[in-house]
């Protein structure tokens, strides 16, 4: 993994809005709900549950990823049986990852003394010290915290700002010099190192190791930020500039990038990126945690989180971090409630307030979604990030001709399209096409395609749509290998593929691109129902209807799941082969 990349995992953040202009599900079946986190147990509830039943309630709700419900019930199982272990183990990580930071510090000192070597025990106790001042005690347990390379880094970087805050900043810096590891630590050494000499006033030093960390990776938000605040108190306000404009090339319209430019514009030097020892620790585990839960270490990337937010509750970007994490981990009535404490007086409460509303519909709470986000769009017309979520809201929920029109006042505020915008005329287009005004759904697609040339999604609609009403078959065709060829196991594409070739009439060709279309996606209903057509169609009947039988299992829509019983009982009449007569299932929705 290279520095470039991972650095920007973990010195960036990847916040709120912006995950709604990527394509994850652009050929996904529209907008999937989330299960209902469960209600929290009373004191009366738990009085009546046996320690082995509160045991198995833990582990339920520690499975369905309720760490506030597997607390209650760990705590109730410990507290019949104080003495074991596991239970001490179990009780403390879920008290922490439910962000009860002070309860998990009385847990954690339980833990140390069956384990002294604990290292999220020891973690913990560490930050609490730090939170509270105690810096000898901080670096006594920090120092026992380290097993691992993301470990061995936090607790470095850790113990680095406790001596900061004992006002050893020279032993601070050599202490996180000596670290040993990856490639990758460089970075997070030099803007660490950075930010303790910008906060002790060794301008010099600091502004050095700022420039070396900016030049393993300039897209690195924080250490973009850190820089150039550095650059604008130290006389060199067009080199801040050029630094931020630097980064907005790669990530336009930052909210924290565009307001530091704008008060650079105004003459104004900016703040200290960390001003305290506490908030660069907080700083650590905020990047680290945002990073971790990137990529699959949701668990601990949680824990970062929550002691990062205990030793700085209002730091915008570990709360959408923490907020993002819960989306991932489908715990939408969380990212909801930490939403809703991002800080008001920040850029990014516009993007906590638009994710807000998505979780929002993610709850079946689809009006109250829609009544913030045209707020916020009457407030800032041109607020494209707003618009897209509530055409995307539309979409989801099958209101095509709505969701045409969001996108259409989306698309009014761009006066010169751009690559970055094919998005937007994407989704359009695949509103019209739904909505039934193919001419407008055509004209967006080329368009997409116009700025995003060889898009695999609009490769993939596009040709598909155009052999779906049998004309330009060749092109068509053309276009959907194409997208296959960047995309060979996206399983809605091949899929498409499949399609293609069985509105053909190349049954055989059909079957190989659908079975392998069901290797990728086994669960999805069309699909399944896709490979049964097959199937039938080179005489393999049993297994059609097995297909079939499958396909209806999976939950299909309630107009496709007659089609399927239809089929089940009678097959496909022969005349349904023509790609002149096909008339039914689009791309983007599994066809």
């Amino acid at each position: 993994m290279t520095v470039s990349i991972l650095s920007r995992c973990l010195a960036g953040v990847a916040f709120g809005t912006f995950l709604l202009m990527l394509p994850d599900t652009l050929a996904a079946q529209g907008t999937s709900r989330v299960r209902q986190t469960s209600q929290l147990p009373s004191a009366n509830e738990l009085a009546r549950v046996s320690p082995s039943g509160s045991y198995l309630a833990a582990r339920h709700a520690g499975v369905q990823r309720d760490a506030a419900a597997a607390s209650a019930y760990f705590r109730a199982a410990l507290k019949a049986d104080p003495r074991n272990s596991e239970l001490l183990e179990r009780a403390f990580l879920s008290v922490l990852s439910e962000g009860d930071v002070e309860e998990a510090v009385k847990l954690a000192e339980r833990v140390v003394q069956l384990d002294r070597n604990d290292r999220i025990a020891r973690l913990v106790l560490g930050v609490r010290a730090l939170k509270q001042k105690n810096y000898q005690v901080a670096r006594q347990n920090l120092t026992q915290s380290i097993r691992g390379p993301i470990t061995d880094l936090a607790a470095t970087l850790l113990t680095g700002w406790a001596m900061v805050g004992a006002g050893d900043t020279k032993g601070a810096v050599e202490a996180i010099d000596k670290l040993q590891g990856a490639d990758w630590y460089a970075l997070f050494k030099d803007l660490h190192t950075g930010m303790i000499l910008d906060l002790a006033g060794q301008k010099r030093e600091a502004g050095r190791r700022f420039d070396r960390a900016h030049k393993l990776d300039p897209s690195a938000l924080r250490l973009v930020e850190a820089y150039g605040s550095w650059l604008s108190r130290n006389n060199s306000r067009e080199e801040a500039n050029k630094v931020f404009r630097t980064f907005d090339s790669q990530l336009p319209r930052h909210p924290l990038i565009v307001e530091a430019m704008t008060a650079l514009q105004t003459n104004k030097p900016l703040p200290l990126l960390v001003d305290s020892p506490q908030a660069g620790a907080a700083e650590v585990l905020y990047g680290l945690g945002a990073a971790l839960g990137r990529r699959g270490g949701e668990d601990l990337g949680l824990v970062y989180l929550q002691l990062a937010l205990y030793l700085s509750p209002n730091q915008p970007l570990a709360l959408l971090s923490l907020a993002d994490l819960y989306e991932q981990i489908k715990n939408p009535r969380l990212a909801i409630r930490i939403y809703e404490r991002v800080p008001q007086n920040t850029p990014l409460r516009r993007n906590a307030e638009i994710q807000l509303a998505v979780n929002l519909d993610t709850l079946d709470r689809t009006d109250e979604a829609k009544t913030r986000l045209e707020k916020l769009i009457g407030a800032r017309p041109n607020d494209t990030e707003a618009i897209m979520a509530l055409g995307n809201i539309l979409r989801g929920r099958k209101l095509f001709a709505k969701c045409a029109q969001v996108y259409g006042k989306g698309i009014g505020t761009i006066a010169n399209p751009e690559r970055v915008h094919w998005l937007i005329f994407y989704f359009r287009g695949i509103c019209n096409e739904r909505a039934k005004k193919w001419a407008g759904a055509e004209e967006d697609l080329k368009q997409a395609l116009k700025l995003y040339p060889d898009q695999p999604h609009v490769l993939n609609y596009l040709g598909y749509s155009w052999i779906d009403q049998g004309m330009n078959l060749d092109e068509g065709m053309r276009m959907i290998r194409r997208a296959v060829e960047q995309r060979p196991d996206d399983g809605y594409i091949v899929d498409s593929l499949g399609w293609a070739y069985y509105r053909l009439g190349n049954f055989e060709e059909a079957v190989k691109h659908l079975e392998r279309a069901v290797e990728l996606k086994p669960d999805d209903p069309t699909i399944n129902d896709h490979l049964g057509d097959g199937y039938w169609k080179v005489g393999r009947m049993i297994e059609a209807k097995f297909q079939w039988s499958h396909a209806k299992d999976l939950k299909p829509e309630p107009d496709e799941l007659v089609k399927i019983e239809q089929k089940l009982q009678s097959g496909i009449p022969p005349e349904e082969t023509s790609a002149a007569d096909a008339k039914t299932k689009k791309p983007g929705n599994g066809g």
